[in-house]
């Protein structure tokens, strides 16, 4: 059975070294054919904004869309319910294939059998 990664990023693009490394280890995950499961919350939601990875950049780094495009394509993308409310967003403005969920789902994912949690 292959390991299950969950990442809570807490940080949007005013700490970009930390978001970019969620992104990074998230991607790496999936390319390692790990389950993944990425979750933003605070700032962090707004990567999952279509247009919004475009405008991050971090010298040295792998492009933030190319990470983000592989946690969509391979992974799990949520947005924190709580997170979302405050900025007034809804599922029709994150990418396809993002979800919003709360607490609830966040602590069934990391408190299942052969999984990780990791908080950047």
């Amino acid at each position: 059975m292959p390991r299950t990664l969950v990442i809570k990023l807490t940080a949007g693009a005013e700490e970009a070294e930390r978001a970019n490394q969620a992104f990074t280890v998230a991607a790496t995950a999936v390319a390692s054919g790990a389950t993944v499961s990425l979750w933003l919350t605070g700032e962090a939601v707004w990567f999952a904004v279509p247009g919004r990875a475009e405008t991050f950049e971090l010298p040295h780094a792998a492009p933030l869309t190319d990470l983000l495009a592989a946690v969509l394509e391979g992974g799990q993308l949520t947005v924190c319910t709580q997170c979302a409310k405050r900025r007034s967003l809804t599922e029709a403005h994150l990418h396809p294939g993002t979800r919003i969920a709360g607490a609830p789902a966040f602590t069934e994912e990391i408190l299942t059998d052969n999984t990780q949690a990791i908080v950047y």
